[in-house]
């Protein structure tokens, strides 16, 4: 199977983002599967929900020029990291009068070679639509966007469907929206109303699988641990393993219909 390179974004906070990347992306890693996760938030919150420091270069010195490769750092070893820093929060300045500045991140991830070291790439995305996020989207093969059910989404959603369109017309021809997670589910008539709207409006790019709000979830990444090694009967744990093996199952099918 090619590598895929899959842009989690909205350009709301908040949304799940950076929980799904890290227990998506772990979960694979277990499954099997060389998962690389790239963090692209000046808040730094994957890699702090990982590893415990790092010393060295993050994603910043690599978007900007001063070190020449990513940053790569080893989690297990099946699941690989490339840090943030709250350095990063400077990189839209910077990046704004570099020459091909939205192709930077896919320079990057083509000089380390991922296709041949990697079944996916995660990448974790700002809560903005800058240089950083548009980077991430020309680079990527997939976008998937995490929407919590507790406010109306749609409004947001046609924001980020515009942008990515714009992206695939000028910059990037495979970006497109591969999924939508629902986040932040209760048990309640707003979060059931919502749900059934967005799966009317949205159709199947909605997932199945959806995240129950579960306190777990927030409590791992202060462990530096995985929902799984935290709390492996918590429903977090439950929902994330579900919506790995969803994930799976649409790669395969995929793959299927591209034979």
């Amino acid at each position: 199977m090619k590598t895929k390179i899959i842009a989690v974004a909205n350009h709301k906070g908040g949304v799940g983002k950076t929980t799904t990347v890290a227990n998506l992306g772990s979960i694979l890693s277990l499954k099997g599967h060389r998962v690389l996760l790239v963090d692209l938030d000046a808040q730094a919150n994957l890699t702090a929900s990982l590893v415990a420091s790092i010393d060295g270069p993050s994603i910043y010195e690599a978007l900007t020029g001063k070190t020449d490769c990513l940053p790569i750092v080893s989690v297990n070893n099946r699941l690989h990291l490339v840090p943030a820093s709250l350095t990063l929060a400077m990189a839209d300045v910077e990046l704004s009068t570099a020459i091909a500045r939205e192709h930077i991140l896919a320079g990057l991830l083509s000089k380390a070679k991922v296709e041949d070291n990697y079944d996916f790439v995660l990448l974790d995305c700002p809560p903005s639509l800058g240089l950083v996020t548009l980077n991430a989207i020309t680079a990527s093969t997939d976008v998937l966007i995490p929407l919590i059910s507790e406010v109306l989404p749609f409004k947001g959603l046609t924001m980020m469907s515009d942008f990515i369109s714009m992206v695939r017309q000028k910059l990037n021809p495979q970006a497109h929206i591969s999924g939508i997670v629902i986040t932040r589910w209760e048990n309640s008539k707003l979060s059931r109303g919502i749900e059934e709207r967005l799966r009317v409006w949205e159709g199947d790019v909605v997932y199945r699988s959806k995240i129950r709000k579960n306190v777990r979830l927030a409590e791992a990444p202060l462990q530096n641990r995985n929902i799984l090694d935290y709390a492996s009967g918590s429903n977090g744990a439950k929902d994330y393993t579900s919506l790995a093996e969803e994930f799976l199952e649409r790669m395969n099918e995929e793959k299927e219909v591209a034979v």
